[in-house]
C-alpha cells in the first residue's frame, strides 16, 4: 500500500468514525459549552472552538467568539491538527513559514495564533480539535499545553458519552416490545418514557400457549447502569418461558444478589399471567405494590403477593397469587414515575376517569403528554389491559 492509499484509507476510517458518533449538525450542548467558556476565560482568548472535520468542512459543536459553526475544511489550521495527531501551537502564524500565507490568517478571521489538540472518537480516530485562536500573537507555557490537553480530553468524554447514551438509547428501544398482542374481548395499550436518555424501567408483554405473559419492572437507579440491570431482568424473565413465575422471580433474585452485591441496586416488579379464556391473573409482586384493577363498578383493587425487591440477598420464599379480570374491569401496572404526574388530590380518580373517558390507549397516550410536558423527575412506564364488557 502507498503512502497515498494510506493516508485515503486514514481518512476514510476519520470520516465513518466522526459519523458513527451522531453529533454532526446537531444543537448546542451546554456539557460541552461549559468547557469552551472555561478555555476562554483561563486563556483569556477571544476565540475557542469544538470542531469536528466533516468531509470538505469544519463544524463546530461549540464555539466563541468564530461568528458561526461553519467554516471551510480546506487550509484549515483544525485539518493541520489533525493531520499532525498531536497538538499545534502557531504563536505567530505571519512569521511561520507553513501559515504566513494562510486564508485564515491574510483573511477573516486574520489569526494570529492557533492552538489546537486532536478530539478521538471511540476507536481512536483523530476527528477533530479543542482550539484556542487569537488575532495576536501569543506564548503558550507548558503548563498551558498541560491544561489544553485535559480541557480536551474534558470534551472528548463528554462527545463519548453523548454517543454512548445514544447507542445505549437506541438498543433500549429495541427491547421494547414492537407489537401490542392481539386478544379477542381485550384492549391492550403500553408506554414507556425516560426521564433521561436511558430508562431504568421495563415492560415486557408475549403470547405463550394462548396465554398472555406480561411484566414491568422498576430498577432503583439511573443512567446506563440502570438500563443494564434492566435489560438483563427482562432477557432473564423470558428465559425458558415454561417455568412457572415463582421460578422465573426467583431465579432473576438469586442472579441479582449475586450479580449486585456490592453495587447495592435492586428491582422492584411484577411478573404476571392472563388466561384470556376465563380473566384468571396469576402474579409474583416483588416489592413493587403499583398494580390494581379497576373494577367495572369503578372501586379499586390492589394485586398483593409477600415479596421483597429483586437482588436484597434475602431470598425469603416466592408466593403467586391470583385475581380475575371480568368484563369491563381494567388491569393496570405502573412505575412510580406515574405518581409524579397524577392529581395529588385524587391520583385514583385521576387514573380512572382517563381510563373510562377514552379507553386504555387514550389514558396511556394522557400519561406520556403529561411526563413530556412536565419534564418527570423520574422514568414512567404504564402497562394497561381491559377486559371488554
Amino acid at each position: 500500500m502507498t503512502f497515498a492509499d494510506q493516508s485515503v484509507d486514514i481518512e476514510t476510517r476519520r470520516q465513518r468514525a466522526v459519523e458513527a458518533l451522531g453529533i454532526l449538525d446537531t444543537p448546542p450542548d451546554e456539557r460541552i459549552d461549559r468547557v469552551t467558556r472555561l478555555a476562554r476565560d483561563f486563556f483569556d482568548v477571544p476565540m475557542v472552538s469544538v470542531t469536528l472535520l466533516d468531509r470538505d468542512r469544519q463544524w463546530r459543536k461549540s464555539e466563541l467568539g468564530l461568528g458561526g459553526n461553519e467554516a471551510p475544511r480546506e487550509d484549515s489550521f483544525c485539518d493541520a491538527t489533525v493531520a499532525r495527531g498531536r497538538m499545534l501551537v502557531v504563536e505567530d502564524a505571519e512569521k511561520d513559514d507553513e501559515f504566513a500565507d494562510n486564508p485564515f490568517v491574510v483573511g477573516d478571521p486574520r489569526l494570529r495564533f492557533y492552538a489546537g489538540q486532536p478530539l478521538e472518537a471511540p476507536g481512536g480516530e483523530h476527528i477533530g480539535t479543542l482550539c484556542i485562536l487569537d488575532t495576536r500573537p501569543r506564548r503558550l507555557t507548558e503548563a498551558d499545553r498541560t491544561v489544553l490537553t485535559e480541557l480536551a480530553a474534558w470534551v472528548q468524554a463528554e462527545l463519548t458519552r453523548e454517543h454512548e447514551f445514544t447507542q445505549a438509547t437506541i438498543v433500549q428501544r429495541a427491547l421494547l416490545p414492537h407489537d401490542t398482542p392481539a386478544i379477542e374481548g381485550y384492549t391492550l395499550a403500553a408506554v414507556a418514557v425516560p426521564a433521561g436518555q436511558v430508562m431504568g424501567d421495563f415492560y415486557d408483554w408475549y403470547l405463550h400457549d394462548g396465554r398472555l405473559r406480561l411484566s414491568l419492572a422498576d430498577v432503583m437507579g439511573k443512567g446506563i447502569g440502570a438500563g443494564l440491570v434492566a435489560a438483563g431482568v427482562r432477557a432473564a424473565l423470558r428465559t425458558a418461558p415454561d417455568r412457572s413465575l415463582v421460578a422465573a422471580v426467583s431465579e432473576v433474585d438469586q442472579r441479582l444478589a449475586d450479580d449486585l452485591e456490592d453495587v447495592h441496586m435492586f428491582v422492584t416488579g411484577l411478573h404476571a399471567e392472563l388466561d384470556p379464556a376465563d380473566g384468571v391473573v396469576t402474579f409474583v409482586d416483588a416489592g413493587h405494590g403499583l398494580a390494581y384493577i379497576l373494577r367495572a363498578d369503578d372501586t379499586w383493587e390492589p394485586l398483593r403477593s409477600t415479596g421483597l425487591p429483586l437482588g436484597m440477598g434475602m431470598y425469603e420464599p416466592r408466593s403467586e397469587g391470583t385475581a380475575t379480570l371480568a368484563p369491563g374491569d381494567i388491569l393496570m401496572c405502573c412505575s412510580d414515575g406515574l405518581l409524579d404526574i397524577l392529581d395529588e388530590e385524587d391520583p385514583f380518580g385521576h387514573v380512572q376517569r382517563e381510563l373510562r373517558a377514552g379507553g386504555p390507549a387514550a389514558a396511556v397516550a394522557e400519561a406520556e403528554r403529561l411526563a413530556r410536558s412536565s419534564s418527570a423527575p423520574d422514568d414512567l412506564t404504564v402497562l394497561v389491559v381491559r377486559r371488554d364488557a
